[in-house]
């Protein structure tokens, strides 16, 4: 009985708290919203259509709410460099935090999720300087040369399987295209090919290329309770199925980084990491390191 009188108080001061926080704000118009969903229940495919409708009427920028957050939609290019150059860009330089980044991206800690900051400036100076400046790209020129070979190799024998050989052979450039782009990502920060024919360990590439697909699936905004925190009352079923795929990612880019670690003589991006852990122990921890490898 307690929890029939205390559920909907809650939802009551959760409703009473987002609208007199809201008011607090000079917002853009938009359209109507219903409690507690807000605009959710409008937000269905083709939505690119439903903003353009809304930016007809209520003009090239408005506001829409989430659930529990507000959202500025900007539909003007002119509006678009204002809101992101001068001070307005430190304002809104960050992205909110979602239940998929605190398990995966170990609590919002890497430079795709963490919030603007020093640890955020930290990591992209990082990015620019240590893993993707010029002269480490060159260095790993030969990957991609040898990646662009095998690629054509495989393209060669896909149409030289056809019966006569003056006919034209349909390839699918899909999936050739995908591996050469994951395969070189992989061999440049681990040294690692999982893609593609010449796969040593194809248990662990199928085990790898399915938890970077479930990442990606797991992390678009899918999940209810990231906009709506009161459902979480009701249990989390999502919570628990990304917190397991967070354990599964980071033991394998744990296994990826003590393997590069035992290998001193490697030509890796996460070799010359761990060179900077050396050096400054307590920044480049294997957190940092291993979140920089799932970038």
């Amino acid at each position: 009985m307690f929890y029939f009188i205390l559920l909907p108080l809650l939802l009551f001061l959760a409703y009473k708290f987002l609208f007199s926080k809201t008011e607090r704000f000079n917002l853009p118009p938009g359209p109507p919203s219903r409690p507690f969903v807000g605009h959710l229940h409008l937000m269905k495919p083709p939505i690119h259509r439903l903003l353009q409708r809304y930016s007809d009427k209520y003009g090239p920028i408005f506001s829409l709410r989430f659930g529990s957050r507000r959202v500025v939609v900007i539909t003007s290019p002119s509006l678009a460099q204002e809101a992101f150059t001068g001070q307005n860009d430190l304002i809104l330089s960050s992205r909110p935090l979602q239940l998929t980044a605190k398990y995966v991206a170990y609590n919002h800690t890497t430079v795709g999720t963490a919030p603007y900051g020093d640890h955020w400036r930290n990591l992209r100076r990082i990015c620019a300087n240590e893993i993707l400046s010029n002269n480490r790209i060159t260095n790993f020129l030969h990957i991609r040369k040898d990646e662009i070979r095998r690629m054509l190799t495989r393209l060669s024998r896909a149409t030289t399987h056809s019966d006569d050989a003056s006919r034209f052979t349909h390839v699918e450039l899909e999936p050739l295209l995908s591996d050469l782009t994951f395969n070189n990502i992989v061999r440049m920060v681990t040294g690692k090919t999982y893609y593609g024919d010449d796969v040593y360990n194809k248990e662990e590439a199928e085990l790898f290329k399915k938890l970077v697909y479930d990442i990606a699936v797991y992390s678009g905004a899918n999940h209810t309770a990231d906009y709506l925190p009161v459902l979480k009352l009701f249990g989390n079923k999502f919570e628990k199925e990304v917190k397991a795929l967070g354990k599964s990612m980071d033991d394998i880019l744990q296994r990826l980084l003590d393997e590069c670690r035992r290998d001193k003589d490697g030509n890796t991006m996460v070799n010359h990491l761990l060179s900077l852990q050396q050096q400054e122990p307590d920044y480049y921890t294997d957190v940092i390191i291993k979140g920089l490898m799932m970038v």
